[in-house]
């Protein structure tokens, strides 16, 4: 069993913001899929679940996102090698894709959240969205909405994306993954 989480903020005002590309993802993945969602107050997520695997889009808003995350693993009892977390990267340039285990968070109050609660070792999934000219925008940077551009950009990125989540589901190494997948 795998539990694969978009990280994001919930609420329409989100939606097409910079920080909820990991909601994106969960999204499209899972809107072909035939799923029944798993109500449990103490998961404070949209979980959704399909085959042997869950789909989460934490309700904790961005930066409490690990309680969610911990409180689906622990019922679960999931090794932190069988969770992938997609999330927003600065660091990255807008559309590069990459691949990881553990790590530091990088400012990421999402990953700050989840490396609280559960560690480090689980698979990251970053999706670069560029940074803000000026550092003391980043803020109002990930809230931004992605332009008409970048959205278009994503309907490719995203797809890709999924590609790599069913290879690593299906059992792929990650070097394997990161071979075939990272976009730069």
């Amino acid at each position: 069993m795998h539990l694969i989480v978009g990280l994001g903020n919930i609420g329409e005002k989100y939606e097409l913001t910079r920080h909820n590309v990991g909601f994106m993802v969960i999204d499209e993945m899972t809107k072909n899929l035939s799923t029944t969602n798993i109500n449990k107050s103490n998961f404070h997520s949209t979980l959704l679940k399909s085959g042997y695997n869950l789909y989460s889009k934490p309700t904790t808003y961005m930066n409490n996102s690990g309680q969610a995350v911990f409180a689906i693993k622990e019922y679960y009892k999931l090794d932190l090698e069988n969770i992938i977390v997609i999330h927003d990267d600065l660091d990255l340039p807008f559309g590069a894709v990459k691949f990881k285990i553990g790590g530091g968070h990088g400012g990421h109050n999402g990953l700050r959240s989840c490396d609280a609660h559960m560690g480090q070792d689980y698979i990251r999934i970053r999706i670069g969205i560029g940074k803000p000219q000026n550092k003391s925008d980043v803020a109002n940077y990930v809230l931004d909405n992605f332009s008409k551009e970048e959205l278009n950009k994503l309907k490719d990125i995203i797809p890709h994306t999924i590609d790599a989540i069913n290879a690593l589901i299906k059992g792929e190494e990650l070097t394997v993954v990161k071979s075939k997948f990272t976009l730069k």
